[in-house]
């Protein structure tokens, strides 16, 4: 997920000027022990002075990075933490970087297939603390397609239509819809009593990939296979929309439905645009967002009372999942200077005690850690609840790059902006997967 902010509030050292990163002259190319357990590990246990340099584009969670870096300057007090957060064009300026030979000591990259994108860059973390501390399921994110953990979890995530559950009372709804058909009697009730049925960003290219890989899940589970095998068949060409009813009809057919019954002008609502519209009781539902934005909601409208369920992607009930894991990763420059201290800092991170709860009640976030609590929030609840009886989804955009997903997204607002019909939209669609779906 990446979200635009206007401003942000550094407490630690904010760059914002070109990163004089870390060197590369450092001999862990081969690492497959844990430097803090190698002759490496001296530097960071010693007192000398050490600098990290952190390059991320996570500008939501500024203030609880900044609290860890204050945290840890207890624990080491030799060590600092420059902190350098991005949101527009951050890829092409970490590319940028990498090529130029100045790669950060600590930086961010999309999940999944990125893992594999990246990884003659990233650090192995197979064998270190921190891997072990993950769940399993966050873990599998992490993981190459050799099988090393060549990424951090910055978070746990959950992917889940977000409702307002006193909207759906006054309208007479008594149970989430779970069916396309229970959907449509669902905004007709809304819209029976003068409610907007749907608040949308569709202004912003990244909503897309969180609404489609619903759609996506249902589609594999259709053709008898899961979500990781089913992108892998678009990228080589090896299928089509025509054969999945639920990608060429559902799931058009639900933008459209998003569009037809939402909030005006989908193309100038961003993300925050959309969580007022939702917050201030414009709109009875958030399509392509997730757990993250519960504090903006409440931050609105403290009262409100928020709900999470599946999207409606077929007749199919048990198809309306939510979407748990996590799709954005930090990596650890493998030839940084200071790869020793960088994972010692990390492995505290995620093993400490104060780590274990910097998650929930600082950073406030589902933990991608074993052992930790969830967050006082409702939407982390209700999915623990939730997942007691039901399954989760398989995180689908994990299985693409963001170059595949960021040429999706400006198809989709082409598409609904008029200027792409349906069928162009999809041939579009394919070939990007094809030429951008992998590294």
């Amino acid at each position: 997920m990446l979200k635009r902010m206007t401003a942000l509030s550094m407490s630690a050292v904010l760059m914002v000027g070109a990163l004089a990163a870390c060197g590369n002259n450092n001999n862990n190319a081969g690492n497959t022990a844990s430097p803090t357990a190698s002759g490496a590990a001296s530097g960071a246990a010693s007192d000398k002075p050490v600098t990290i340099n952190m390059f991320t584009a996570s500008p939501e969670y500024t203030d609880a990075f900044n609290a860890y870096i204050e945290e840890y300057k207890k624990v080491k007090p030799n060590v600092t933490i420059n902190l350098e957060i991005m949101q527009a064009d951050y890829n092409t300026v970490l590319k940028s970087r990498i090529a130029s030979g100045n790669t950060p000591d600590v930086f961010q990259t999309t999940a999944g297939g990125d893992i594999d994108t990246f990884a003659e860059y990233s650090y192995d973390l197979t064998n270190e603390p921190l891997a072990a501390a993950m769940t399993d399921a966050v873990r599998a994110n992490m993981t190459s397609t050799d099988g090393k953990v060549l990424g951090l979890p910055v978070k746990g995530n959950l992917f889940t239509l977000i409702y307002n559950k006193k909207l759906f009372a006054d309208a007479g709804i008594t149970e989430v819809p779970k069916t396309t058909a229970q959907l449509d009697d669902a905004i007709a009730k809304l819209e029976a009593k003068g409610i907007t049925p749907f608040a949308n960003a569709y202004k912003e290219w990244w909503t897309w990939k969180h609404v489609f890989q619903h759609f996506v899940d249902a589609a594999a589970e259709d053709a008898g296979t899961d979500a990781k095998t089913l992108v892998g068949q678009f990228i080589k060409g090896e299928t089509t929309f025509a054969d999945h009813p639920v990608l060429k009809d559902n799931f058009f057919n639900f933008v459209d439905t998003t569009v037809k019954h939402g909030t005006d002008k989908p193309l100038e609502r961003d993300s925050n645009a959309e969580v007022s519209d939702f917050a201030s009781g414009k709109a009875a539902i958030m399509t392509g967002k997730g757990a993250w934005d519960e504090e903006a909601i409440k931050k609105i409208s403290p009262d409100i009372e928020i709900g999470i369920m599946g999207y409606p992607v077929s007749d199919k009930a048990e198809q309306s999942v939510i979407i748990t894991g996590a799709d954005q990763a930090l990596r650890i420059n493998k030839d940084s200077k200071n790869v020793a201290a960088v994972v010692e800092f990390f492995n505290w991170l995620y093993t400490s005690d104060y780590g274990k709860q910097w998650f929930s009640n600082v950073a406030k976030v589902i933990p991608p850690i074993k052992d930790a609590p969830l967050p006082d929030l409702d939407m982390p609840k209700q999915m623990d609840e939730l997942l007691k009886t039901e399954k989760s989804g398989d995180l689908a955009v994990n299985y693409s790059l963001d170059t595949f997903h960021q040429k999706f997204g400006e198809i989709m607002q082409a598409y609904i902006g008029g200027s792409k019909k349906k069928d162009a939209a999809i041939k579009e669609i394919e070939q990007a997967w094809q030429q951008l779906g992998a590294s």
